[in-house]
C-alpha cells in the first residue's frame, strides 16, 4: 500500500509489527505482547490522523493510487457474472474515460455508469485520468436512455478531476455534449442515484450528476474546480491550494451542510482502500434502500423532484 505524507506516522509503525511479526516467526520468541502493543498504537495512531483530516488532506485521500475506482465499484456491487458492458456513443466512437453497461444488484437489475481512472501509467493514458471525451458524455446519455426505455434505474459513479480539455474534445462539441446530458438528466423518467466516489470536479462531473438522490463517500470532493486551480487563479501560485480547499468547502460534510448533497456514506478507517468490501456494503445499502423507494415513485413525481432539487441550488436568503 502506498502512504500519503500525512500517515507516515502509520506507515512506521505498519512497518513495525511487521519487522516484529517477523522476528518472532524467524527466531521463535514471543512476540505476541510487544506485537499487540504495537498494533493498538497504530488503531490509536490511525484514529487520531483520520479523525482531524483537513479540506486539503481528504481532497489527496480522495486521489489516493489505491482506492477503489468505478469499475472495482461495479465488480464488487454486482451479482457476480451479471455485469455486461456497454460501449459506444454511436457517432464518433467508444470513451474508455466512461464505462457503462447492465448489471444485478442483490437481484435488481440497474444500468451502472461512472468515470474510471487507472492504474499502471499505460492506463492512465488510455483512461486519460478518468477525463471523459464528449463520446464518453454521449455514450452515457445513450446508455441513460436505454434504461429509460426499460424503466431500469440508473446509478451514477463520479470521480473525475474533469472533461477532458483537449483541442479534439472541443472540436466535438465538449460543452455541448455536457450541456445536453444535464438537460436530458432532469427528464429522464426512471431513477437516478449518483455516487461521489473521488474526485468531483466541475462540468465533467455533473455530466453524469444529476440524480433524485447525490452521495458522496466520506472522503471525497465535489467543487466547481480543484483546489490547485482556484488557487492558481486566485494567487497566480499552487502554493494556496491548502487554503482554497479550506475556502470552497468542498468536503461531503460542507456539502451536507449547504443541502447539495442528501447524505455522506461512510468509508472504514483510514479510506476506502483500507476495506474495499466494507466500501462496498455500505454504498450497496444505500443504493438498494433507494432503488427499492424510488422505483416505486410515480414518473411525474421522479421528475419533478429531481429538477426541483437542482433548481433549489444557489437559492439563498439576503
Amino acid at each position: 500500500m502506498e502512504y500519503l505524507e500525512f500517515e507516515q506516522p502509520v506507515k512506521e509503525l505498519i512497518e513495525q509489527y511487521e519487522k516484529c511479526v517477523q522476528l518472532g516467526t524467524e527466531s521463535g520468541i514471543d512476540v505476541d505482547e510487544s506485537c499487540k502493543k504495537i498494533k493498538t498504537k497504530i488503531e490509536e495512531t490511525k484514529k487520531k490522523i483520520y479523525g482531524n483530516l483537513s479540506p486539503w488532506q481528504r481532497v489527496q485521500l480522495s486521489r489516493h493510487p489505491d482506492r477503489p475506482y468505478t469499475l472495482d465499484y461495479i465488480n464488487g456491487l454486482a451479482d457476480e457474472g451479471s455485469f455486461v458492458e456497454l460501449h459506444g456513443d454511436r457517432n464518433f466512437g467508444d470513451d474508455p474515460a466512461m464505462v457503462g453497461g447492465i448489471a444485478s444488484i442483490s437481484g435488481n437489475t440497474v444500468m451502472l455508469i461512472g468515470t474510471q481512472k487507472g492504474r499502471t501509467t499505460k492506463e492512465r493514458q488510455h483512461r486519460r485520468f478518468g477525463m471523459s471525451n464528449p463520446e464518453g458524455y454521449r455514450k452515457a446519455l445513450r446508455l441513460m436512455k436505454l434504461a429509460e426505455k426499460f424503466n431500469i434505474p440508473v446509478v451514477t459513479f463520479v470521480d473525475t478531476p474533469g472533461a477532458y480539455p483537449g483541442l479534439e474534445a472541443e472540436e466535438r462539441g465538449q460543452g455541448e455534449a455536457i450541456a445536453r446530458n444535464i438537460y436530458e438528466m432532469c427528464q429522464l423518467k426512471t431513477p437516478i442515484i449518483t455516487v461521489i466516489i473521488g474526485e468531483g470536479a466541475s462540468g465533467g462531473a455533473l455530466g453524469i450528476g444529476v440524480g433524485n438522490k447525490v452521495y458522496m463517500l466520506e472522503n471525497t470532493w465535489y467543487s466547481v474546480i480543484s483546489p490547485e486551480n482556484c488557487s492558481a487563479i486566485l494567487w497566480r501560485s499552487w502554493e494556496y491550494k491548502e487554503t482554497a480547499a479550506t475556502t470552497m468547502k468542498l468536503t461531503a460534510e460542507d456539502m451536507l451542510k449547504q443541502k447539495l448533497i442528501d447524505d455522506i456514506i461512510p468509508e472504514p478507517l483510514g479510506g476506502a482502500h483500507y476495506d474495499t468490501a466494507a466500501t462496498f456494503e455500505n454504498v450497496k445499502k444505500f443504493l438498494l434502500k433507494d432503488i427499492k423507494t424510488l422505483s416505486k415513485q410515480p414518473v411525474d413525481k421522479l421528475v419533478a423532484e429531481r429538477q426541483d432539487k437542482f433548481i433549489a441550488m444557489g437559492e439563498f436568503k439576503g
